[in-house]
């Protein structure tokens, strides 16, 4: 099977016969989902298991199926890496490395880079690009950078969705991200103040990250609410969402600032679950992109954490970032 991305079937065949695993279950994120079928089809071609597909979304490690994984022998989690390490010991995290030729890409993102220490950042599927990234700025006379994160990252200039530490971590001019998509490399750059170009390879295109969309959009959102006076706090069950306690510290905020909020506790965040609860705004402490990815499809605003504390007169308004959900 040629793939783009590497499934390592190789590896996940060999787990299969030593396990002697007779249900697998496989769990992809949105992107991968289409290539679910024609997987499970070789790997039952290819072994004497049977397979169960996991349908529900997955937004990443964060969201294990656990119902699937109380139903098989061992899961396969494809398309992210591990998230905390040894929690579940039957699921396997195939993180799905890009075969993709980075090599022009980056030669025409030195013609744009302005700085002479460049912070790298990537996803997982190229963070075995970075040392190859690394040699090609040194031979053109910059240095190279890269930062470890906390402990949800894995890998040196790795970034989440929900985590930029690598990124803060490292001293550098400006950042080059290797990947697609422009909510990593954005995040990265409200949470550093620094310009982030990126070097794309499914694309074969750069391009600088501007922020001023996302900036202005969630403005809007905190202007909204400013006269808010009742909140509803999402707190969800996902295994590296649970923020418990950030919900109960904001609810203990809004009680000191005369305002009242109520915790709803649910798996999946969408807004149709949210449409009979009538309040003034919600507030989100589950996965940080859902405030973002999703402005105003919510019946009422949906804040995060920064942004209502913004609200309140907590924070100003230049402390304006990204939600995270950091580790230690």
């Amino acid at each position: 099977m040629n793939e783009e991305f590497d499934f390592q079937f190789g590896h996940v065949i060999d787990i299969i016969d030593k396990t002697g695993a007779e249900i697998v279950g496989l769990q992809f994120p949105e992107g991968f989902k289409r290539r679910g079928i024609k997987i499970a089809s070789f790997i039952e071609e290819n072994t004497d298991c049977r397979t169960l597909i996991s349908a529900d979304p997955c937004f990443g490690a964060c969201d294990i199926d656990r119902n699937l994984l109380s139903r098989v022998d061992v899961m396969f989690h494809f398309g992210h890496s591990v998230l905390e390490p040894g929690k579940y010991e039957n699921v396997h995290f195939i993180e799905c490395r890009s075969n993709a030729d980075i090599e022009q890409v980056i030669e025409n993102a030195l013609k744009k880079l302005t700085g002479k220490k460049i912070g790298l950042v990537t996803t997982v599927q190229h963070v075995h690009h970075l040392p190859g990234v690394s040699e090609i700025l040194e031979t053109n006379g910059m240095e190279a950078v890269t930062g470890t994160g906390d402990s949800r990252i894995t890998y040196p200039g790795q970034v989440l969705g929900c985590n930029f530490s690598a990124a803060r971590d490292q001293i550098c001019d400006e950042y080059l991200y290797i990947g697609s998509g422009n909510f990593h490399p954005a995040g990265v750059s409200l949470s550093t103040g620094k310009r982030v170009l990126v070097a794309d390879p499914i694309l074969n295109e750069v391009r600088e990250i501007n922020t001023e969309k996302i900036i202005r959009q969630r403005s809007a959102v905190i202007a909204k609410c400013m006269d808010a006076s009742l909140f509803g706090i999402v707190v969800s069950d996902k295994n590296g969402q649970i923020r418990m306690d950030t919900a109960k510290r904001l609810k203990e905020l809004a009680h000191q600032h005369d305002r009242q909020a109520h915790i709803l506790s649910m798996d999946l965040v969408t807004p149709e679950q949210l449409l009979n609860f009538k309040v003034d705004a919600f507030i989100n402490t589950a996965c940080p992109r859902i405030a973002i990815d999703d402005v105003g499809l919510y019946p009422a605003p949906m804040l995060t954490p920064v942004e209502f504390e913004i609200v309140l007169g907590e924070r100003s308004w230049d402390e304006l970032v990204l939600d995270e959900i950091r580790g230690e």
